[in-house]
């Protein structure tokens, strides 16, 4: 109930007020480069937003940025306090390992520092509650980042389907693809690979990494509905390469009305993000990032969609610029993501126990 209380003060304090992006651009601070995508904020920050300060431990990591991106010294500090505490910032990007995300939230939130993390939120749902309750207590927005989330065909499905409801009606199962052929095998960065592979950092491999995609989306589909019951079935088709983390995982969450399948895999034969939706009436399709395919009955209608100008980066300045609100259980809302560390959670359970999870 504390949460939803704070969500719903968030979104009438949101609709208030309205700020010019560019006069006043909000100032954003790194922790963390080990993640893969940390390289999209150094080529899309946008001019919303002005970069204060990062902080990397890894020294090698560090002087690859620096060289890469031109950075000067001056941006680099020497502690994630310093950081926060030097830049003035008002939001920060946490692009480290999973395990990490809770640090940053308890520095940040109690200066009243916004932040964002790169997918999952955390590494349990007990991390995501803690984080929760620290956004409440000092008032702060906690955002997820998915790549997915900027996908046009994700938020036009969405659209499709709670504008044409009488169309299609309720959704009877969803199947969800996320993955591509493995870590080592697409050429991930030394330092992203070593954490993504040590469970301790990552929470697991492809069951975390790929699974929370489908969780996410699922929820939003869902319009923030728990599922009942939990089965997760991992394995390790690679276990000389990766030796203590899953490679395959597949999920299914059983709603009263619908069902969903996670399929979660470090072993597709292509790199794929992609989706299938059935409901009552219809099928929607989205084979990629901008296309759709809509079927009801004996017709079939292919979409083209145009891709989108707003990035991760401008979103988050315009939330702390209270210029855009977050919908309830939208794909970056942290009432979303509690959710998706619930099934995330209960699924590395079902997988090592061999046993359906109920969710009370």
């Amino acid at each position: 109930m504390k949460y939803q209380l704070f969500f719903t003060f968030l979104m009438l304090l949101n609709t208030q007020f309205s700020f010019s992006q560019s006069a006043n651009p909000v100032r954003m601070a790194v922790a963390g480069l080990a993640h893969g995508h940390s390289h999209w904020i150094f080529n899309d920050l946008g001019e919303e937003t002005v970069l204060t300060g990062i902080y990397e431990p890894n020294e090698s990591l560090k002087n690859q940025f620096k060289d890469q991106y031109n950075l000067d010294d001056s941006l680099f500090h020497n502690s994630l306090e310093e950081l926060l505490q030097n830049t003035n910032a008002e939001g920060v990007l946490a692009f480290g390992p999973i395990s990490d995300h809770l640090e940053v939230v308890k520095a940040a939130a109690p200066r009243g520092i916004h932040v964002m993390v790169e997918k999952p939120l955390a590494l349990d749902i007990e991390q995501a509650k803690e984080m929760a309750d620290l956004a409440v207590k000092h008032n702060i927005h906690v955002l997820t980042n998915y790549e997915t989330s900027w996908y046009p065909s994700t938020q036009e499905t969405a659209n499709r389907l709670e504008k044409h409801k009488d169309q299609f009606g309720p959704i009877r199962k969803s199947v969800f693809h996320h993955g591509h052929k493995g870590p080592i095998e697409i050429g991930v960065g030394k330092e992203f690979l070593d954490w993504l592979t040590d469970p301790k950092q990552s929470g697991g491999g492809a069951l975390m990494d790929f699974g929370c995609y489908g969780a996410n989306i699922m929820t939003m589909l869902m319009n923030g509905e728990r599922p009942e019951s939990v089965t997760a079935v991992t394995q390790s088709f690679k276990p000389d390469i990766y030796k203590e983390v899953e490679d395959e995982a597949t999920i299914i969450l059983t709603y009263p009305s619908s069902q969903a399948i996670i399929q979660a895999s470090w072993n597709w034969p292509i790199d794929r993000k992609d989706m299938e939706i059935y409901a009552e009436k219809g099928q929607i399709i989205t084979p990629n990032r901008d296309e759709m395919i809509i079927r009801k009955g004996s017709k079939k209608e292919s979409i083209k969609l145009k891709e989108e100008n707003e990035n991760p980066f401008t979103f988050f300045a315009k939330v702390i610029r209270e210029d855009r609100s977050i919908q309830p259980f939208s794909l970056y809302s942290l009432e979303n993501n509690l959710i998706v560390m619930e099934i995330l959670t209960a699924a590395r359970e079902s997988a090592a126990n061999g046993k359906t999870i109920q969710m009370k």
